[in-house]
Parts: structure tokens; C-alpha cells; sequence
């Protein structure tokens, strides 16, 4: 049994027990925390696609982390104009485990 989900702009394919890194959510962790957005599900014999969304199905899951990613490196260059600049990124996220699928 799977579903697939939209968070933050993007599409996950989930199943229970599954811990998922999604952008930053608000929230502390521990909290529950619900997915209403369920573009897809799937039972293991019917599937069901929503037209955009499906109203019967949530998403249960927890809070189990926020934290930030690895540092990522920003660096700009232009070869002989003495151009050069450094920049360094690290995106929040929210790792959430997926405790049920609700039909």
C-alpha cells in the first residue's frame, strides 16, 4: 500500500513506516501532523487518482526531526574580469515518519 503526496512544491511517493525528508514544516518535534494533499492511492490491486486531489484519504505521520542540510557551496566566476563570488546555502527540512495511510 503506497500513496504519493504533494508538500512543499513537490510529489513523494510514501508507504507506512517510512521516514521523508519534506521542506521546512512548522511544528515541534513529536507532533502529529497530517497530509490532506493525496494525489494518488494505492491498495495493492485498485488504484485511485485523484482529479486534482482525493477527499477520502489522509496521510498520519510525525514530527521526528528539523534540522538543516549539508552546506552547499554558491561560487560565481567569471574568467578574466576578476569577477568572483562565494556564497553558502544550507535549506531547512523536516524529517517525517509516516505512521498510516487513512482510506
Amino acid at each position: 500500500m503506497y500513496a504519493v503526496i504533494a508538500s512543499g512544491g513537490k510529489q513523494y511517493k510514501i508507504e507506512t513506516g517510512e521516514v521523508l525528508r519534506l521542506e521546512k514544516i512548522s511544528g515541534e518535534v513529536g507532533d502529529k501532523i497530517s497530509f490532506d494533499n493525496v494525489l494518488m492511492f494505492s491498495d495493492g490491486e485498485n488504484v485511485q487518482v485523484g482529479q486534482p486531489a482525493l477527499e477520502n484519504v489522509a496521510v498520519q505521520g510525525h514530527i521526528v526531526e528539523q534540522d538543516k542540510a549539508k552546506k552547499i557551496i554558491v561560487f560565481k566566476y567569471k574568467r578574466r574580469k576578476r569577477y568572483r563570488r562565494t556564497q553558502g546555502h544550507r535549506q531547512q527540512f523536516t524529517a517525517v515518519q509516516i505512521d498510516s495511510i487513512d482510506v
